[in-house]
């Protein structure tokens, strides 16, 4: 595979939809690069860089039903996308996954089905 056919997800091994994609991907004889965010540490600017691929808005690529979210009061009207991507930086378990990086592009892969798009 080519560097530029390579495919990465952004997984977390206990969700179900993370490992739908995964698996999905590798059915297709796929070895992805698998990044498991919530060790990985990725900080601010990645997490900023792959929601803009995403071109989906911060708040729909953050996990409102984590405690944390509501702990830390993000649900607050007002707050930056830099303020929110922070948090999820500082607190990834707030990142929704599974994210599929691939040459055809990136995606939020709920349901797991999505992935088939990227492959």
């Amino acid at each position: 595979m080519a560097p530029e056919d390579t495919i990465t997800i952004y997984h977390n091994p206990r969700c179900s939809n993370s490992r739908g994609a995964l698996a999905l991907i590798e059915a297709r004889g796929i070895q992805p690069r698998v990044v498991d965010y919530l060790h990985a540490q990725l900080d601010a600017a990645h997490l900023a860089a792959l929601i803009a691929q995403l071109g989906l808005p911060v708040r729909e690529v953050m996990r409102s039903k984590e405690a944390i979210y509501q702990e830390l009061d993000l649900g607050l009207e007002g707050l930056s996308d830099a303020e929110l991507i922070a948090q999820i930086a500082a607190h990834p378990e707030l990142l929704n996954r599974p994210i599929v990086v691939s040459a055809k592009g990136t995606r939020l892969c709920r349901p797991p089905e999505r992935v088939l798009d990227l492959l």
